[in-house]
């Protein structure tokens, strides 16, 4: 498995976006699939 490294500011506002017991793990996912869903309704907008 990969380790990632991180600067204390960017775990600091990742922690304040955890919600109760959130791993990092489900925040990265959560993040990951926020980002994808607005790069798929962007590129959906783009073909009217």
């Amino acid at each position: 498995m990969p380790k990632v490294h991180l600067d204390e500011e960017t775990v600091e506002r990742l922690d304040g976006l955890r919600v109760d017991d959130e791993t990092y793990d489900d925040l990265v996912n959560e993040l990951i699939n926020i980002y994808q869903a607005e790069e798929l309704t962007l590129f959906r907008s783009g073909d009217g």
